[in-house]
């Protein structure tokens, strides 16, 4: 072949090729410098409720726009308006409000050396309370570790988690979880694993099941922005869209991981409601700081898995205000101020606000109800470490070979012996 056959085929000599490059996809700001959110666009354009049949190649613009429901008058417009009264307001103030009480409790027990971890859902609480409210409570919740709000807003109790927390006498776990890693079948909450992303395929899993049953209850997950990057998410979107599964699938996109901003997981590139889209799902973008559109928009997702039309992915847009954990600072890779301007506001103060401008509350009433949720995580904060806490009143380490078989074998028998002399 000669050269010129070569070159008519896409060849190129030595000196025309350029040296590769790939992006490292960079946050606008770094501890030092003032908070810059200005990339941070607040659609205007008000995205209407659509039929629960809507075909989902009909719903792409959901997964870019934003689903807003409470305006900048704390007022609450549009189609996705949601018909709750002022007590299931209120029900919701309180819940969340209990929520950020009982994590600023802990993460003192944490920093007093009562227990070795801590998680908090600061800024995020609308979410899971919102959505607690808007299922079943017999549907099946799959979370991940700042999904607190669940059990609260369910009414578990505080004592409970508390004696999870501090992996005491009275852990129901019996010591064996990782202190935040919460387990209550009775409240309908599967155990949380510190694996990220196990929980979205095991959602999909158990939401198949219970249809193949006929039973009515449904299953919802939540992942972090983070986790979308971990096989099991994309495993269970892909058996989500292909059996048609009745699941609702969160994203809590609150803008950080431990160290890292959600453009590292593909945030920077897309939304992360968008890859709902290849899969075949519908994919909704929520202000997940405004407790009435996440408490409408899974509404819409569950009315949809219902009614036999599958999942829906729910990208919930919000900002992690708190540290990601007890061991984290983030002062090492954020800057100093930002979460106080999150153009998105803070859940608890925008639903207060809400129920003022309807005339079912007032500041004095709410300061009211901060000192009595107060005194609640008190009491129950007195009795759970009374069954003990870091470093007293462990669980009796024989423990660990009860729950594993159901006839325990001969050389665990013997080990559990020779633990116990």
């Amino acid at each position: 072949m000669t050269s010129s056959a070569a070159a008519g085929q896409g060849a190129t000599t030595e000196g025309e090729l350029r040296p590769l490059r790939f992006h490292v996809p960079e946050p606008k700001c770094r501890p030092g410098s003032a908070p810059d959110l200005s990339s941070i666009e607040l659609p205007t354009q008000v995205l209407p409720r659509p039929a629960i049949d809507t075909p989902r190649e009909r719903l792409h613009e959901y997964a870019y726009g934003l689903i807003r429901v409470l305006g900048d008058d704390h007022r609450a417009s549009g189609d996705w308006a949601p018909s709750l009264d002022a007590d299931r307001l209120r029900q919701g103030l309180r819940s969340m409000l209990l929520t950020r009480l009982f994590d600023q409790r802990m993460l003192r027990a944490q920093r007093t050396g009562k227990t070795s971890f801590y998680m908090q859902c600061t800024g995020e609480e609308a979410i899971a309370v919102a959505q607690a409210m808007a299922l079943e409570p017999n549907d099946m919740c799959f979370p991940s570790y700042r999904q607190q709000g669940l059990l609260v807003a369910r009414g578990w109790s505080l004592v409970d988690m508390m004696c999870q927390v501090y992996n005491n006498s009275a852990d129901r776990m019996k010591g064996r979880q990782l202190p935040v890693m919460y387990s209550a079948k009775e409240a309908g909450f599967f155990s949380i694993s510190g694996n990220l992303g196990t929980q979205a395929i095991q959602a999909v899993g158990w939401a198949m099941a219970s249809a193949y049953k006929g039973d009515t209850r449904l299953a919802a997950t939540w992942v972090g922005d983070g986790t979308t990057a971990e096989a099991d998410f994309h495993y269970a979107l892909t058996f989500a869209a292909v059996y048609r599964v009745p699941v609702l699938l969160n994203v809590v996109n609150n803008q950080w991981a431990i160290s890292s901003f959600q453009g590292i997981a593909g945030g920077e590139a897309t939304t992360f409601a968008a890859r709902a889209i290849g899969y075949g799902l519908p994919g909704l973008r929520v202000d997940g700081n405004d407790f009435l559109a996440v408490y409408a928009a899974t509404r819409w997702a569950i009315a949809r898995a219902r009614a036999g039309h599958g999942a829906t992915v729910l990208e919930l847009y919000t900002y992690r205000a708190a540290a990601h954990s007890s061991s984290d600072d983030p002062s090492g890779y954020r800057p100093d101020g930002e979460a106080a301007c999150w153009p998105l506001g803070d859940p608890i103060e925008r639903l207060k606000q809400h129920l003022i401008a309807l005339g079912e509350w007032s500041e004095e009433r709410h300061a009211a109800l901060t000192d009595e949720l107060t005194e609640v995580v008190k009491v129950a904060g007195k009795e759970a470490e009374s069954h003990g806490t870091l470093g007293r009143q462990t669980p009796d380490p024989r423990t660990m070979f009860d729950d594993v078989f159901k006839e325990l074998p001969e050389h665990l028998l013997r080990q559990r012996e020779q633990l116990g002399s």
